[in-house]
């Protein structure tokens, strides 16, 4: 097993209050999070900010090993996620990945096989409880 842990402090009213998030690697560190860098635009992370990062790293990983594995190396795979929080529902509903490729001598057909089965195959994607879409582009 490898495990990775993160803290969370939280102090104050939910509206009110302020919380820090430092991670093992110390990346963030006493990283600041609020009401407001959740559900306004404070300065500061917010859990599903962490989510898409999440998301859009071990997609864009899981996807180099499978290309690796198919005998593709790329030159670049940039991912950006998107992770919709339903404030109604209290949950969060979606991550939305879209990714711009540069693969060497891929074609279209296993480029889309293979962006498939990262989206579906990636950790962070079958951890989440959530809709998972990816719109894909490979460019020459």
């Amino acid at each position: 097993m490898i495990n990775r842990n993160a803290t969370a402090v939280w102090k104050g009213t939910g509206k009110e209050g302020k919380g820090t998030v430092t991670t093992q690697s110390t990346v963030l560190d006493d990283t600041q999070y609020s009401y407001k860098t959740r559900f306004e635009s404070g300065k500061g992370t917010n859990p599903e900010e962490l989510i898409a990062a999440a998301h859009a790293g071990c997609f864009a990983m899981k996807l180099s090993f499978d290309l690796n594995a198919a005998g593709f190396t790329a030159d670049e795979l940039n991912v950006t996620s998107t992770v919709s929080l339903d404030p109604a529902k209290g949950e969060v509903v979606k991550s939305h990945l879209v990714l711009k490729a540069r693969i060497p001598e891929i074609g279209e057909d296993q480029f889309k096989e293979l962006v498939e089965g990262a989206k579906d195959g990636c950790p962070i994607s079958k951890l989440l409880n959530a809709e998972i879409s990816l719109d894909a582009e490979l460019a020459s």
